[in-house]
């Protein structure tokens, strides 16, 4: 009998996204081992570590990775269309040894971006993989849109934040898709929160005073952020930050288009990890993303099997 070829749609999600490294580490131990494998925004990060086989040593990053290691992947600016550049994270990848054309892999990858000129999806198969990450990546009013082959491309979750036709076009038989949003969207903002004082994802004053310190604003609206560590908290009732309601409003939309995408081009099997306790922004809580990302393979590994 011979083997269904399988294809992974790997969703977008921020921050959320590390839970794919968990889903493929549960994958491989089963033995299941996709021959296609398709990502939308951090699933075309991620993706593109593991068909480069470079998944162990985003896993070790990510699992130790702060606020502090964070921040120096920000080269952020005021001009150029987005807050960061990307510049910092194309030079993080390369040096990770995610870098080499996307046609010289074993396995099959396409990671899925944004045209801003016309809004269409476009499918970047070919060329350096971290160039098509960076594009695919591209969160509008966070990172600058990318330049490839004479388009601007924006984050491909805009327009297929699952690529499930992605990997039926490039010829799967079996397709297995992560949704990172499946839960309630927006639900972490409605439940009461820990104190402040313990919550992980709060930025320390030094590493806001270094993010601000690369932009030219007066020095007047530096200082609060430099008193960041004596002022009293905020209330536990404070309002999310800047990057908190961008990503959160991006997702939403996302939300709402793979509900309507998935209506006509359903997986075979649909991944969801638990993951509404983590914050779109994030990035510094991998290890739980990870873990909640293997507990949704390892449930559903009977019906896995059953395609398989």
């Amino acid at each position: 009998m011979v083997r269904p070829r399988i294809g992974l749609a790997l969703g977008s999600g921020s921050a959320r996204g590390w839970a794919h490294i968990g889903v493929i580490d549960s994958l491989t131990e089963a033995g299941i081992q996709p021959d296609i494998v398709c990502g939308a925004s951090m699933g075309a990060l991620v993706g593109a570590a593991h068909v480069a086989g470079r998944l162990p040593e985003l896993r070790q990053w990510a699992g130790t990775a702060t606020w502090r290691t964070i921040a120096r992947l920000t080269d952020l600016r005021l001009s150029g269309g987005g807050l960061i550049s990307g510049r910092q994270v194309m030079s993080f990848l390369k040096g990770m040894g995610i870098g080499e054309p996307i046609e010289s892999y074993a396995t099959h990858y396409a990671a899925v971006a944004t045209d801003m000129a016309t809004g269409r999806e476009i499918w970047l198969q070919s060329g350096p993989i971290h160039e098509a990450v960076r594009a695919s990546i591209a969160i509008p009013g966070i990172f600058s849109p990318a330049r490839l082959d004479d388009r601007w491309l924006l984050d491909g979750g805009l327009s297929n934040p699952i690529p499930v036709s992605v990997c039926r076009a490039l010829g799967a038989d079996v397709i297995i898709a992560v949704n990172l949003n499946g839960e309630l969207v927006g639900r972490r903002f409605t439940e009461p929160e820990p104190p402040v004082e313990t919550k992980p994802s709060r930025l320390s004053g030094e590493v806001v005073r270094r993010m601000l310190g690369q932009w030219p604003l007066p020095a007047a609206l530096r200082r609060p952020s430099a008193e960041a560590d004596s002022s009293p908290p905020p209330p536990r009732e404070a309002a999310p930050g800047y990057f908190d309601v961008l990503a959160t409003a991006i997702n939403i939309m996302q939300d709402h288009i793979t509900r309507a995408r998935l209506a006509g081009e359903p997986p075979h099997v649909m991944l969801v990890p638990r993951l509404r306790k983590i914050g779109l922004m994030e990035f510094n809580r991998a290890e739980e993303a990870i873990d909640e990302g293997r507990a949704c393979v390892e449930q559903a590994l009977p019906t896995l099997r059953r395609y398989l």
